[in-house]
């Protein structure tokens, strides 16, 4: 990177976000995404992944820092440093979830996950599913308001709300944790190898119908979801010294 590198500011609506794009970008200059060096996100977790997925073919790392709430993906906010600590940043490189799901009209809908994709009911009783898992049905009955497969990127959000386990970036797994278990009473879900393909099938959905969601996009009436790691997309994440991904990932779990 150079030592004046080009920056392109994305901001939420959020007011906070807003009036830091105002100050950063007439600091600092502002850019295209397409022709910057690097992108600065300002807003919480749910614009840095927005922003991840809108930025997904450029070759730019991403930058955030914390206009929102929690901002867990996020960098805390300051003007005055912002090229030194784009320069000493550490990398975290993640792969997205591809999710392929097949509605009750035959429609198949496909889109990218970076935290998780989630299996939820979508009526007032319990969803039936059956997990296959690198064609082999591994469990013939799950009973429960929802299942999800989680990246470790994603792993400290829906998923650990969920009880799933805080993977280590490279760990090379994936968590697949189930909301609500009824049947197995209790069941929390399995560690996978990020090679894993997951499919869930929903066994009654006229009865007992299920949408399917990859991060925010909501897909209504699914028979059936495959999951996969898709490697062929890589998102850049830079993070001060010492507060890397892993450190995050690591902290969390002693907190």
């Amino acid at each position: 990177m150079r030592d004046a590198p080009r920056i392109a500011f994305l901001a939420s609506d959020a007011p906070d976000a807003q009036a830091a794009l105002d100050t950063l970008a007439a600091r600092y200059g502002q850019h295209a995404p397409e022709a910057a060096d690097v992108i600065v996100a300002l807003g919480g977790d749910g614009f840095m992944l927005h922003t991840l997925h809108a930025t997904q073919g450029l070759d730019a790392p991403t930058y955030g820092m914390n206009r929102g709430t929690v901002g867990f993906l996020m960098n805390g906010y300051g003007e005055d440093d912002l090229l030194w600590r784009l320069a000493a940043a550490e990398e975290a490189v993640t792969n997205p979830l591809r999710m392929t799901a097949t509605r009750t009209s035959g429609e198949v809908v496909e889109a990218l996950a970076i935290n998780e994709v989630s299996m939820l009911r979508a009526g007032p009783q319990a969803a039936r599913l059956r997990i296959v898992v690198d064609g082999r049905v591994r469990m013939e009955e799950l009973v429960c308001d929802g299942a999800l497969v989680a990246t470790p990127a994603g792993s400290t959000a829906y998923n650990y709300s969920a009880h799933g386990p805080i993977l280590p970036i490279g760990a090379g797994v994936l968590a697949l944790t189930a909301m609500a278990a009824f049947r197995p009473r209790r069941w929390r879900g399995a560690l996978l190898p990020q090679s894993a393909r997951v499919r869930f099938d929903v066994l009654d959905p006229a009865k007992r119908p299920m949408m399917a969601e990859a991060d925010s996009r909501a897909v209504q009436d699914v028979v059936r979801v495959e999951v996969r790691s898709d490697e062929s997309v890589c998102h850049r994440l830079l993070f001060d010294p010492g507060h890397g991904l892993d450190e995050r990932l690591l902290r969390e779990q002693f907190t």
